[in-house]
Formats: structure tokens, C-alpha cells, sequence
């Protein structure tokens, strides 16, 4: 598999991943009782972006790692998802 196809699919589980991890840990204004006048209560009270990065880094490397040994090393791919129809031939 050329290294530019591992990147792209790489980046776009990253992607998913970073939607996911969002909200892990987050505490919002109202919650710290401190809410910025201006700003929506739900706001993150501390954003921490570098966490974030991190964790979605090592959860999307961890899921990408996965996929790959499954599809390049053992062969399964789309084709090997069970048909959830019934087979009429």
C-alpha cells in the first residue's frame, strides 16, 4: 500500500477521532460556576487543546494499527463484512 494512502486514512481516522475525544473531560462554565460574561454557559471553563491533540493522536494510531493488520496483513476488507440481507439466489 503506497505511503500516501496509510496517511490519508490515517488522517481521516484521526479526524473521527478528534470529534470523539472532544468532549472527554470537559467541564463547561456553568458547571465551574464561572461563566465569561459574553460567552455561552456550555464553553469549555479550560480548553485544553494539547491533551486533546495527544489522546486523539494515540487513539486514532491505536485504531489505524488495528485496521492495518486487519486489512493489509490478514486480507479482510468490506468484503468480509457479513451480509445482514438475506441471500435470494
Amino acid at each position: 500500500m503506497p505511503l500516501f494512502s496509510l496517511f490519508a486514512v490515517y488522517f481521516i481516522i484521526w479526524w473521527i477521532t478528534l470529534f470523539a475525544v472532544l468532549p472527554f473531560g470537559l467541564r463547561t462554565q456553568a458547571e465551574e460556576n464561572d461563566v465569561v460574561p459574553g460567552s455561552v454557559e456550555s464553553a469549555p471553563a479550560r480548553f485544553r487543546a494539547g491533551r486533546i491533540l495527544l489522546v486523539t493522536t494515540l487513539v486514532a494510531a491505536a485504531i489505524h494499527a488495528a485496521w492495518y493488520v486487519l486489512s493489509v496483513k490478514f486480507g479482510y476488507g468490506f468484503d468480509a463484512i457479513p451480509q445482514f440481507y438475506p441471500d435470494f439466489d
